[in-house]
This record gives C-alpha cells, sequence and structure tokens, in this order.
C-alpha cells in the first residue's frame, strides 16, 4: 500500500472510532482522543471510569481495518462519595460472591488509591476471566491488577488438551490460519485472525480449557 494510501485508510480508521465512540453508550461520557497510525490505534485523554476505559478501548478493537490498539487513557474519578477503597473493597467482595461461577471464597480483594489487587486460586482459566469482569464495571475503580492462579484440579493431558482447543477454535473461528502449542505451563496461540472479535474468541476458547494455567495469546490481527 502506498503511503498516500495509508494516509487515506488511516484517516478512515480514525473517522470510524470516533463514530464508533459517539455511538457506544458505555463509553459515554469521554474526553478522549484518538490518533491512528499505519492502523495501530492509540486512545488518549480520560474518562470516569475503569469500565468507560475499557468500552473506549472495545469501541476501537470493533472498527474494521484496526490493526492494534495502544490504550493511553486515564481514568479521572469524579470526587463524590461510594468511591472510597473500603467501599470498593466491599462493592468488589459482594460482586464476586453474587457469582456463581467464582469461588470467592478462595480470592483474595485489596484496594489502594481505586486500584484493585486480586490475588487467590482458581481451578479454570475462566473464573481468573470472570472475576476480573465482575470487577471492572464497578463504580470508583481505576484499574485492576489480576494475579489469581490457576491450578486445576488434576493433572494435565497435554496432547488431549491441544486436541481439544482446536476442536474447540475450529467451532468458533476457523483454525486454518491459527497454531497452538504448549510452552511449559503456557498455552500459547499464534498466527492470523480477520479481526478483534476472532481474537477474542480464540483467547476466550483457550482460557477455557481444563488444564490450562496461563495463556500467551500472540495472534495478530489482518486481512
Amino acid at each position: 500500500m502506498s503511503t498516500a494510501a495509508e494516509a487515506r485508510e488511516d484517516q478512515r480508521i480514525q473517522q470510524d472510532v470516533l463514530a464508533e465512540l459517539a455511538w457506544d453508550a458505555e463509553a459515554q461520557p469521554n474526553e478522549i482522543g484518538v490518533s491512528v497510525e499505519r492502523g495501530v490505534v492509540t486512545l488518549t485523554g480520560w474518562v470516569d471510569s475503569s469500565a468507560r476505559r475499557w468500552a473506549a478501548t472495545r469501541c476501537a478493537q470493533r472498527v474494521r481495518g484496526v490493526r492494534a490498539v495502544a490504550d493511553d487513557i486515564e481514568v479521572d474519578l469524579p470526587g463524590s462519595p461510594g468511591a472510597t477503597d473500603p467501599e470498593i473493597a466491599i462493592a468488589a467482595g459482594r460482586a464476586l460472591e453474587w457469582d456463581s461461577f467464582v469461588p470467592a471464597e478462595r480470592l483474595d480483594v485489596t484496594v489502594a488509591n481505586g486500584w484493585v489487587m486480586l490475588r487467590g486460586e482458581v481451578e479454570f482459566g475462566w473464573q481468573r476471566r470472570a472475576a476480573e469482569r465482575e470487577l471492572r464495571r464497578l463504580r470508583g475503580v481505576r484499574g485492576i491488577t489480576n494475579l489469581i492462579e490457576v491450578r486445576p484440579p488434576a493433572p494435565t493431558d497435554t496432547d488431549r488438551m491441544l486436541r481439544d482447543v482446536r476442536r474447540a477454535l475450529g467451532r468458533a473461528v476457523g483454525t486454518e490460519r491459527v497454531s497452538v502449542a504448549v510452552d511449559g505451563d503456557t498455552l500459547v496461540i499464534s498466527g492470523v485472525v480477520r479481526s478483534w472479535w476472532e481474537r477474542d474468541q480464540a483467547e476466550r476458547v483457550a482460557w477455557s480449557a481444563p488444564g490450562v494455567r496461563a495463556v500467551e495469546d500472540q495472534l495478530l490481527v489482518g486481512e
């Protein structure tokens, strides 16, 4: 692609990302700037919650032609009651307890300056993701550090795990350009997918497999 064509494509992507941010109610209100270079989108500015920051990033990822997203958005919480660290910690504990798929009794939550630290152990990778997803929506949360460890209840049958993941990927996104391998305790997915939606689906499949302790996502988004 020529430089002029790349510039035109970047301009189109920028306009589309801005339109998507204006369209998505979960990303509003915001003060977000968008720049694009060779399909890589950089988001800057501020939002009033971690949930809106996440929504803004998802908006950019949904736009056709986006190859990667750099999130430089800051969370600027309004100075209103209900956003103190103790209150966030209480709300986080309740949110985990209400999720029947998350073993809340095995998790520990600490909060400092609006930043949530998650520790503990779960049996499946999808439980680790579910716990973080529950807390990301809470008011007052600036960000989350997820240190939950995945400890499968039984020894992992690596060959069976790889076979099951490949089959699941075939059902979800197709496997013609996605490879799966094991590196120590980590499941590595690599290759090229057509969209961020496919990338998310592939990562979801990888984390859902029994016996997976960690996932390294090396997938690229391309045509």
